[in-house]
């Protein structure tokens, strides 16, 4: 059996949503369904949760985590 792969740089897409998004508060709900609708992956919520917060937290950007 092959492995996933996704079509869409998921990482970059989660940088670009950061940066539009700018330095208001952000819901890690939102994000997390922002990102499934630009990129179509099929990454765990948990898994795109850490990948949020690790990028969010090296762009200084808050996240609430609801």
């Amino acid at each position: 059996m092959l492995p996933h792969v996704e079509s869409a740089n998921v990482a970059a897409s989660v940088d670009k949503l950061l940066a539009e998004r700018g330095t208001a508060l952000l819901s890690m709900k939102e994000l997390i369904a922002a990102v499934r609708e630009r990129t179509g992956t099929e990454r765990s919520d948990a898994d795109l949760a850490g990948l949020i917060t690790k990028k969010a937290a090296l762009l200084g950007v808050a996240v609430l985590s609801d």
